[in-house]
């Protein structure tokens, strides 16, 4: 009988709290599991998990028009409706056409036609640690939230074959859809913050949207003894709203060295730091055993 699979989805208000390097040393303290990245617009967890590609795919995410110059007549119908000033007579300008069809129905000569538009690339890699699911989204491309659906999707399909039972979310910043694309349906939510006053409003944020989606939910300081004020007001609002405090990290100079090296800081000498997030995680193992 297959294993329940649970899934942990490590997400941040705002970007640069420390996400991605909890997320990284929650992947290799864990096991029987499968990582997936869900930053797929600026995804950065493979550069501490050093994957190996085994398979790459095309990701198909928006439709664009495709005009048949030999039908076009240059009659200009579709250069008046077009509000975003995407095609001019039959020459489609991609950077600015939002793909919303409206030139193809009203074309008369039927010269357009909607084609799906290349929009990035999605991989499955095998890592130190695991196997890994990623993307990576063209520049200046959008529907990161499809993107997202697709590499969870992928992942679901890589525990169920190995038989493992869990998928570690690194999440996207941000309460955006491609956040939403990556929390919802997941065990818990585990939010990174800061001391600072960017990093309690935006805790406030991603928290509210966990609790939207009926989500049991974390909360991590990371750096907290740079601003301890800060930190008790994070400590007491978690205590008021329900959200357990998992564990506090302090500043260590030695983290930024693991990083620059391309280590997990449980695979670099990041003293205080490892045996607090092993703490962490062993709360963490025990509440998705539940």
């Amino acid at each position: 009988m297959s294993k329940e699979i649970k899934q942990l989805a490590i997400v941040s208000g705002k970007g640069g709290t420390g996400k991605t390097t909890i997320a990284a040393a929650f992947a290799a303290l864990a096991k029987n599991k499968v990582m997936v990245d869900c930053d797929v617009d600026a995804a950065d967890l493979h550069l501490l998990l050093r994957p190996r590609v085994l398979k790459q795919e095309k990701y198909f995410g928006k439709r664009s028009p495709h005009v048949d110059l030999d039908k076009c007549t240059q009659c200009g119908i579709c250069t008046e409706v077009c509000r975003f000033n995407a095609i001019d007579n039959g020459v489609v300008n991609y950077i600015s056409c939002e793909g919303c069809g409206f030139c193809l129905h009203v074309c008369p000569e039927n010269a357009i036609m909607m084609e799906e538009a290349f929009s990035g690339d999605w991989f499955v890699s095998e890592t130190p640690y695991g196997p890994f699911v990623h993307a990576r989204l063209g520049i200046g491309e959008e529907n990161s939230g499809k993107l997202v659906t697709v590499v969870r999707k992928q992942a679901t399909e890589i525990a169920k074959e190995k038989n493992l039972n869990l998928i570690l979310i690194d999440g996207p910043p941000g309460i955006g859809c491609p956040v939403t694309a990556s929390i919802t349906g997941v065990n818990v939510v585990l939010a990174v913050t800061e001391p600072t006053l960017s990093g309690i409003h935006d805790l406030e944020r991603i928290l509210k949207l966990s609790d939207h989606f009926k989500i049991p939910s974390m909360v991590c300081i990371n750096k907290f003894d740079l601003n301890l004020e800060n930190s008790d007001k994070i400590s007491f609002y978690c205590e008021k709203n329900g959200s357990q405090l998992l564990g506090k990290i302090p500043y260590e100079p030695k983290v930024v060295e693991a990083l620059v090296n391309r280590k997990t800081v449980m695979d670099y000498p990041c003293n205080e730091v490892q045996r607090i997030i092993q703490r962490m995680w062993e709360q963490m193992e025990t509440v998705l055993t539940q």
